[in-house]
């Protein structure tokens, strides 16, 4: 299963590490890759120029590891399916801005929250700004129709924006209690019916409620990027969520599933920073265990 490439997304990270700091740990680890972060405000962020964001790029050639694909939690603050018209402006600038900043980082693709239904969570990153009513869109409900149509409508919008930037967006399953089957996935994507607006795929994230090797089944070719987490299903909430191969993961059979759709893309692991003494661990922790996953080593029996 080498073809796959091997990536960690940056808030696997004790969060008080720099990019640059991230990087060389990453690379220590073993990795080729690293999935940065688009923020609001900090060194790789909305207010960052494009010099500054060349600089990023630049650093990571001198370091010898590949910058893999562009994630960002602003998604949960700026909705595609807000009811807000401004707010789901927004959530569109925030999906140009995030492309501009992939091309210029030389990333191929990003990860998008493609709106919510509902959510039962709010990552604790996410402050709001005094008066800022966007912050509140996330804990809206929208009627699954009315979310099916805004995201699919935003999403045709964007699509020649993205090919003009040769950046793929990349939709996440994530727990917005919207489009919670693979089927549903699969149509949804080819009803918009762009070459530049895939699926990226967390392995970790239907497992609550399904298989992702059905998913991998199903989607097969429209997957164009991966993250790897692991869950337990007798867990609760966000606690789920456990090391590598320490979940209910199948993972000979992803491994398998992936395989025999021919992906031959990143798969980046996304870690919860947890443990409570030498954080980064979970990095090099996270890292042994893709190499058994990824079969490039004899796994232990």
């Amino acid at each position: 299963m080498a073809k796959i490439k091997k990536g960690i997304n940056i808030w696997s990270f004790n969060q008080e590490c720099s990019i640059e700091e991230c990087m060389k740990i990453a690379k220590d680890a073993g990795y080729e890759g690293i999935e940065l972060a688009l923020a609001k405000r900090g060194p790789l962020s909305l207010c960052s120029s494009d010099d500054e964001i060349r600089a990023i790029r630049e650093l990571a050639d001198r370091i010898g590891i590949q910058i893999c694909s562009l994630a960002t939690g602003l998604y949960w603050e700026f909705s595609l399916t807000a009811n807000e018209e401004k707010i789901r402006e927004q959530a569109k600038a925030v999906v140009r801005r995030q492309l501009d900043v992939a091309a210029l980082l030389g990333v191929d693709c990003i990860l998008v929250c493609p709106g919510t239904v509902g959510v039962d969570f709010r990552p604790e990153d996410v402050v709001p700004d005094a008066d800022d009513v966007s912050f509140f869109a996330g804990s809206e409900i929208i009627d699954y129709d009315v979310a099916y149509e805004r995201s699919q409508a935003a999403l045709k919008e964007l699509a020649p924006y993205a090919e003009e930037k040769n950046v793929i967006i990349g939709i996440e399953n994530i727990w917005n209690k919207f489009l919670l089957s693979p089927m549903e996935f699969r149509n949804f994507l080819d009803e918009i019916g762009s070459d530049y607006v895939g699926a990226f795929l967390d392995v970790g994230n239907m497992v609550l409620y399904g298989y992702p090797e059905h998913w991998i089944k199903i989607l097969g070719k429209r997957i164009k990027k991966v993250h790897f987490k692991d869950f337990r299903r007798d867990a609760k909430g966000l606690a789920g969520f456990v090391d590598l191969l320490a979940g209910d993961v199948d993972w000979v059979k992803v491994v398998d599933a992936f395989e025999a759709v021919g992906y031959e893309g990143w798969a980046s692991a996304e870690m919860c920073p947890n443990y409570k003494l030498f954080t980064n661990q979970i990095v090099y922790n996270a890292s042994a265990a893709m190499d058994c996953i990824l079969r490039r080593k004899k796994t232990g029996e």
